[in-house]
């Protein structure tokens, strides 16, 4: 069974600004997408599914999925702030949806098989969808996944980033530390800073990029995990039901285990402005040094 590939794609970046996914940055005016695509198909996924919002349904589906449908099998889940379960509604005033748990949950009626996740305005990597791909058949039951990247391989040179540290024994994920400002100082350490005081990091740490990999069982979980969510912090104007918070809960409760698949390739995103000429020079040099033909479609 071929696995699906999830991009989560209804966010716009508050500090770039505009729809990063419609950004081009290859040589041939590829966007981001259009290489996750392409890696994914290499590395035998069968099927990609979008989550969007239904404001940019046609411009989306015009300029970015019309792209992709005589190549794989593309479908659409739409995230939007009123898709609760029933009894439950958004409280007044609250204007933005539930975060990349709730964006997932809009796939369970389209995803059958193991699925892989990942942001839409993210280059990961080839050896990061062969990576997990590979890892789906060596999952026990009930065991879920993710791809690792070292911190240095993540940093932006133009601001300070925001990463989930991840712990790990025996290969398998105890945790993830949200990390809110890392940055490197003039000195070239790489640190952390809370509540002022700067703590340095090696680099080597490994961190998640969200892209994680789950068996079409975490669907069940996750709806069960939403409503407790909702019941909770469900009047609340700005909470945020994420990833990294529903699979540390579950590892906390003994209901998954989550296999750290790692890479040492490099992850990079458009996280400011003036990372885009650095990204836009990274692609071109991976076209000219054979990793992608000319014509990423040839």
């Amino acid at each position: 069974m071929k696995p699906t590939l999830v991009i989560m794609a209804a966010g716009m970046g508050s500090r770039y600004g505009g729809l990063k996914q419609m950004d081009p940055v290859g040589p041939n005016g590829e966007t981001l997408l259009e290489y996750s695509i392409h890696d994914a198909i290499k590395a035998g996924f069968g099927k990609v599914v979008f989550v969007i919002r239904s404001d940019f349904e046609t411009e989306f589906k015009e300029q970015v999925g019309s792209r992709f449908e005589d190549k794989i099998q593309v479908q659409y889940a739409f995230q939007s702030l009123d898709s609760l379960p029933d009894g439950f509604s958004a409280p007044e005033g609250r204007t933005k949806p539930w975060g990349t748990g709730q964006a997932i949950l809009a796939c369970k009626d389209l995803v059958n098989e193991p699925f892989c996740v990942q942001n839409a305005d993210d280059f990961y990597g080839a050896e990061a969808y062969q990576t997990i791909a590979d890892g789906f058949a060596q999952l026990a039951a009930g065991e879920s996944c993710m791809v690792g990247y070292l911190l240095k391989n993540t940093l932006s040179p133009h601001g300070f980033v925001s990463r989930g540290v991840c712990e790990i024994s025996d290969e398998l994920l105890t945790q993830v530390v949200e990390r809110t400002h890392i940055e490197t100082n003039d000195a070239g350490t790489v640190q952390f800073i809370e509540n002022d005081i700067a703590t340095d990091m090696t680099g080597n740490e490994i961190v998640s990029m969200n892209f994680w990999g789950f068996p079409p069982e975490f669907f069940q979980t996750l709806e069960e995990k939403f409503i407790a969510f909702l019941t909770k912090q469900g009047n609340e104007l700005k909470s945020e039901w994420y990833i990294p918070d529903i699979v540390t809960d579950m590892m906390n409760k003994g209901e998954t285990s989550i296999k750290v698949l790692s890479s040492e390739g490099k992850w990079f995103g458009v996280t400011y402005p003036e990372d885009r000429p650095t990204v836009v020079a990274a692609l071109k040099a991976m076209h000219d040094e054979g990793n992608y033909v000319a014509e990423l479609w040839d």
